[in-house]
């Protein structure tokens, strides 16, 4: 693995955090109090191509690798952790699925669309009663002719109200348990189709979220991606793509904590001198660094195999599963820098302490991250296998 960084790559690292520093930081703080989903925002990003950066240049992408695809996410939730969320979803969890299983038809008429933002994607697996239990899908996918008839509810949907198009994972047959479960593209404009935002969250207040309601929509058999049965497979690739946005997303969220603290450190004082001369606020700034330079690592050894395309959900796992912890170190020890600052949106540190705890949830709970790793350790089955 070359620890170098590719003229590429830093110019695409240089261009997005240029970006990010001018589009979206003046906006952070009013979007997260107003808790809203900023389409001028989104608009300049889908004109960037940003979105599709590792897709292939063939489908409209920028042909990127996922280093660079990486450090982009990282320097999006450097500034705005509902930003990143847009890519999470819209290139990771639906963008790439569809580049890995669909047909050519399907990439030739999605990814294009995809990568400008003329489509926006959910990705439709949680269920109330199917979390970390992604097995255990309640809605139904009835065959009928050509079509399939969907039934059913998705929860904690990223973009759920925004997107035209849904990937929905849905049960062919229960009794087959995780091997009936198939994936369908679903049209939200489709007669039954209807979603709901959530409000009231505690983080990601500028992202969109909500529930999906599937009564009886009607989906042509063209529109499965993969094959029948194949659902569960397709998830859980879909959601190594998910966890390596989420940990180098981490990552960058973690660099904006150092950058907050390391400032008001050398600006704010106490007892006759900067606090940053103050050996427990050094050994908590020296923990952020660590981290951070650690974290960077894992993710970039993820991107190392994905670019080889070897399998790598092990790896994916570590990096998602010590980022998300490693962020919420520092945004917690950022609120203690800052005192009782930290505790008002005068500064940032607060929303990173409310944004980094979905971190170590989605995508996977740390728990579920835990014992892909364990399990992979003593052998008791292949990670997600």
């Amino acid at each position: 693995m070359n620890f170098d960084f590719t003229p590429e790559q830093i110019a695409m690292r240089d261009h997005v955090r240029a970006f990010a520093l001018r589009e979206i930081a003046p906006k952070v703080r009013e979007n997260d109090r107003n808790c809203h989903f900023d389409w001028d925002i989104a608009k300049k990003i889908f004109a960037e191509g940003f979105l599709g950066c590792p897709i292939p240049e063939q489908y409209g992408g920028l042909g990127q690798d996922y280093v660079s695809y990486g450090l982009l996410t990282e320097e999006i939730n450097r500034v705005c952790s509902s930003t990143r969320t847009l890519f999470s979803v819209q290139t990771s969890l639906v963008a790439l699925t569809i580049l890995h299983w669909g047909t050519e038809e399907q990439k030739k008429h999605y990814l294009p669309k995809l990568c400008n933002g003329e489509f926006i994607g959910c990705y439709g697996l949680t269920e109330p009663e199917a979390g970390s239990d992604a097995g255990n899908q309640q809605t139904r996918a009835k065959k009928d002719g050509n079509d399939y008839i969907l039934s059913g509810q998705k929860v904690w949907i990223s973009c759920g109200t925004i997107a035209s198009h849904a990937i929905i994972f849905a049960t062919v047959d229960p009794e087959l348990k995780h091997k009936g479960i198939t994936c369908f593209i679903v049209d939200t404009k489709t007669p039954g189709f209807s979603a709901r935002a959530i409000k009231g969250k505690l983080g990601l207040r500028a992202s969109d979220t909500a529930e999906l309601f599937l009564d009886n929509v009607r989906v042509p058999a063209s529109n499965i991606l993969g094959e029948v049965g194949q659902g569960f497979k397709i998830a859980m690739s879909a959601l190594d793509n998910g966890r390596f946005s989420v940990a180098a997303g981490s990552t960058g969220l973690l660099h904006g904590c150092i950058d907050a603290c390391t400032q008001y450190a050398m600006q704010r004082k106490t007892f006759g001198k900067v606090i940053g001369e103050h050996q427990q606020i050094q050994a908590m700034i020296a923990d952020m660094v660590t981290d951070y330079e650690a974290g960077q690592l894992l993710y970039l050894r993820s991107a190392h195999l994905k670019n080889k395309s070897i399998r790598n959900t092990r790896e994916t796992s570590i990096a998602k599963y010590f980022c998300a912890e490693a962020v919420n170190r520092a945004a917690h020890n950022a609120v203690q820098i800052f005192g009782g600052y930290g505790y008002s949106d005068e500064y940032p540190v607060e929303r990173y302490f409310r944004d980094a705890k979905v971190l170590n949830i989605y995508e996977g709970t740390r728990e579920i991250q835990r014992l892909i790793i364990a399990m992979d350790a003593l052998g008791i089955r292949k990670a997600n296998g």
